[in-house]
């Protein structure tokens, strides 16, 4: 019976003693709360059982993310900012004898960077800070965070913003006046093409008016030419044969004034029947 117990304790002993560290981790080994050594490597590791302690620790890069908090720019203008940090345990030791778990890393990051933000963000104008300026803002607060974070034996790889915006309260009457001013220059917009569109109007108009008259004179100039051409053609038929000239104007008019149905009561010694007077349709003289 005392061979097992004897061997129980061994066991428990031997299990004790033996520390796996694995790649995501590092572990720092203190004997009575004094420090010992530091496990970066990932393996077996063997410690004094009840007598030495572990403490493990996480050596991928960590994510700090915080929520929204207000900050005032130098223009006096609220913004709203929620900054996220990367880091990763640097040295083991002095992390364990200030902040000691990652909990307590990420109030003392927090702390760190909201309040070098708020520093640097009270020094730059609103639209500095939302335009070509964020990158600048954010190098340096980095740089500081940097600095202050080797206190507690961390590693800071980076420090930025997720988003910056306006307080809600402030964020819809800037939009009233971002609504007031594309109006105001839609009207405007608008107020141009009318006036545009006014002008070519007019001008259109005027060339309209232009070409009819120009047509009309054309057409008032070729009607005289061809009354012209008419009346010398007519002129020259009457002084060849005035009588036959007569005859035929006199059978145009027959044609133009009586119709298939006509009925027409005039003296039979009207000038207009001058040749139907003959009982044999033939011509009488005057």
């Amino acid at each position: 019976m005392r061979a097992w117990i004897l061997a129980g304790i061994a066991l428990f002993l031997g299990w004790s003693s033996l520390v796996v560290v694995d790649e995501r981790e590092i572990a720092i080994v203190t004997q009575f709360g004094v420090f010992q050594r530091t496990l970066s490597q990932p393996g077996p590791y063997f410690v004094m059982p009840l007598v030495q302690d572990v403490a493990r620790m996480e050596a991928r890069i960590q994510g700090s993310d915080v929520a929204p908090a207000e900050y005032l720019t130098l223009d006096k203008k609220r913004l709203v900012a929620d900054p996220v940090s990367r880091w990763r345990i640097a040295d083991p030791l002095k992390f364990f004898t200030t902040v000691r778990d990652e909990s307590a890393a990420r109030a003392r990051l927090y702390e760190a960077v909201n309040s070098e933000l708020r520093r640097n963000l009270a020094t730059r104008n609103f639209d500095d800070i939302i335009g070509n300026e964020r990158d600048t803002v954010m190098q340096e607060v980095a740089e500081r965070v940097r600095h202050k974070a080797k206190e507690f034996g961390i590693q800071v790889v980076d420090v930025r913003i997720k988003r910056a915006d306006l307080p809600n309260e402030v964020e819809e009457s800037v939009f009233g006046r971002m609504r007031a001013e594309r109006d105001r220059v839609a009207k405007q917009y608008r107020s141009e093409g009318e006036e545009s569109a006014a002008k070519i109007r007019a001008e259109a108009d005027k060339e309209r008016t232009i070409l009819l008259a120009k047509a009309y004179e054309t057409a008032q100039k070729i009607r005289g030419e061809g009354d012209a051409a008419s009346t010398t053609i007519y002129a020259q038929a009457y002084g060849k044969d005035p009588e036959f000239y007569t005859f035929q104007r006199s059978l145009a008019a027959y044609e133009d004034i009586m119709g298939a149905k006509s009925t027409l009561v005039v003296s039979t010694g009207s000038e207009l029947f001058r040749y139907l007077r003959r009982a044999d349709g033939g011509g009488a003289k005057p």
